[in-house]
């Protein structure tokens, strides 16, 4: 039997197949199937080892903080995260919200929701200008989601921004709007989930006058006749000609699957080389600097190859464009190996420690998609906890990306607006203390540190350790110098940060210098056994962090 074969064979007979490494592993090769795009040559291969050669670069060093865009037609409702996978669950608040706003998901499923998107007020050079004032440095923006729908001109999936929806290429204007301002450009590719994640599709109500009735995930383009997506097949959408995974009727049922095992029903050949093309065609398009995947390790890994492949082509890409390699991709969940591999990305956490290799943050002022009702309660973070975030992860030799989610009509409320200029006011005034730095020996001191959450699988221990005071301080350096921040406003006119006392082998310098950043100030100091005592000048008393630049003798 070919291995080919072999592997379709063991697809079909085994349904809670989850494949090992070294059974992926042979299926480097190309045996995914005819008509994959082509591969860039280069000295990266689509195995683990290979891409062990991956060095972060500079540009994604330096940069520190980024903002992302996570919009698309699940924004269209207004009513937050995992729409299109919640509104087929009978019972659900989601379900509750859809029928009563459009109908029974038998009559009016995903499908019609990307109808309504029409991204009417969507002005990307307008954003992008906002963003680069509150100093990002790269730019993300939603390439497709969980969803399956593709907010760009895609050669593949003909569920796109362009055919329907807003029939706007929405990659390609945030793609302009962002090398305008000088920025680096970022997509988040997630689709690689929409296999298992709308199962909940192919199910109906159990109870009530439509029992029994199916929703719309299993209909076929010969349904669409005289209908807005007459020619289109929603199966190119839905992607649920398969049969259902263990667990589907349950709504957090795919948590335990993310890695594809434990029940999930393997994804297909046809699937995975779909997969590999639309996103081979989004970067061969859009040229960006950062891809970001919504996975563990790798999209569909170890289910497929895809993955690796993509990593492989795009590092070469990258190579081959810029004669060094310029590119990024965030990994979530990976094994110290992996992590050599790409950038690990931390999904609303922090590490506790400094990473020796550069790292992501990513996490959302809100709602990962928009949630009206988090603007009308007021319910935003606020920019002091965006830059305490910021520092904390700086720190570590992180990146912060913060996601600012746009409305279906592709416009930021007034809540989010006043928390990016928030943002936006103290870079201008502390940005040096940010902006390619890198890591001191230690990165902070303080009771935080005391009490600081381990991470849970993507992250998720954000906001469950103690609040930050200006008693716990972050460094960061930059040559010579050392930045010390507090991270809260002083009740006292005077800061002790013990890490800088006399004898202390952290600093065997003398200091010559201590001055307010962004004021310009020269602080008076005391350097004792118990630490460096700072003067503070009045006017920090009202900030939610200072920083101070500390200089040698």
């Amino acid at each position: 039997m070919k291995r080919r074969d072999l592997i379709k064979t063991m697809l079909a007979t085994v349904p809670a197949l989850h494949l090992t490494q070294a059974i992926a592993q042979n299926n480097l090769n190309g045996l995914a199937g005819d008509g994959l795009e082509p591969m860039a040559k280069g000295p990266f291969n689509p195995d683990w080892e290979s891409l062990k050669q991956y060095q972060t670069p500079d540009w994604f060093r330096d940069a520190k903080f980024g903002i992302w865009a996570h919009w698309g037609p699940q924004c269209q409702p207004e009513f937050g995260d995992w729409y299109a996978r919640e509104m087929y669950y009978e019972g659900s608040r989601t379900y509750k919200f859809h029928v009563e706003k459009y109908g029974h998901p038998s009559k009016f499923g995903f499908k019609d929701v990307i109808n309504e998107w029409k991204a009417d007020k969507f002005n990307p050079d307008q954003l992008l200008e906002l963003y680069k004032r509150a100093g990002a440095k790269y730019f993300m923006a939603l390439a497709n989601h969980h969803d399956n729908f593709d907010n760009y001109n895609s050669k593949y999936q003909p569920w796109n921004s362009v055919n329907l929806g807003p029939k706007k290429d929405l990659i390609g204007a945030w793609a302009k709007a962002t090398k305008k301002q000088g920025l680096r450009f970022g997509v988040s590719v997630h689709a690689a989930h929409a296999w298992s994640w709308v199962e909940g599709s192919q199910h109906s109500d159990k109870t009530g006058a439509l029992a029994g009735v199916p929703y719309d995930g299993k209909i076929t383009k010969k349904d669409g006749k005289g209908t807005f997506w007459e020619g289109y097949d929603p199966q190119d959408l839905y992607a649920q000609n398969h049969a259902l995974s263990e667990g589907s009727e349950n709504i957090n049922g795919i948590h335990k699957q993310w890695n594809w095992g434990n029940g999930v029903t393997p994804p297909s050949e046809k699937y995975c080389n779909t997969f590999y093309n639309r996103t081979v065609d989004l970067v061969n398009k859009y040229d960006p600097d950062l891809v970001y995947f919504d996975d563990t390790a790798l999209p569909l890994w170890p289910a497929s190859n895809v993955g690796l492949r993509f990593a492989a082509h795009y590092y070469n890409r990258s190579i081959k464009k810029h004669g060094k390699l310029e590119a990024v991709i965030n990994g979530k969940i990976l094994d110290e190996e992996q992590r050599k591999t790409m950038v690990w990305d931390i999904e609303r956490g922090q590490s506790n420690n400094i990473e020796p290799l550069p790292w992501q943050t990513d996490t959302c002022i809100g709602s990962w998609h928009y949630d009206r009702r988090i603007y009308e309660q007021k319910r935003y973070k606020s920019a002091k906890t965006v830059i305490h975030t910021l520092i904390d992860v700086v720190s570590k030799n992180g990146n912060l990306m913060l996601s600012v989610p746009l409305r279906g009509d592709g416009s930021i409320d007034s809540e989010e607006q006043k928390v990016v200029e928030s943002i936006a006011d103290w870079m201008a005034i502390n940005s040096e203390c940010i902006f390619a730095t890198r890591p001191w020996k230690v990165f902070g001191e303080g009771p935080a540190m005391e009490k600081a959450a381990p991470l849970s699988a993507q992250g998720f221990n954000e906001g469950k350790g103690l609040p930050f005071t200006v008693n716990d301080i972050r460094f960061t350096t930059k040559g010579d110098v050392l930045y010390a921040i507090p991270l809260g406003k002083p009740t006292e006119n005077k800061l002790l940060i013990k890490s800088l006392a006399s004898g202390n082998a952290l600093y065997p310098k003398e200091i010559a210098k201590v001055i307010l950043v962004g004021k310009g100030s020269t602080l008076n100091f005391t350097r004792t056994s118990e630490g460096l005592l700072v003067d503070l000048p009045e006017n920090v008393r009202e900030e939610f962090a200072f920083a101070l630049k500390v200089l040698p003798a």
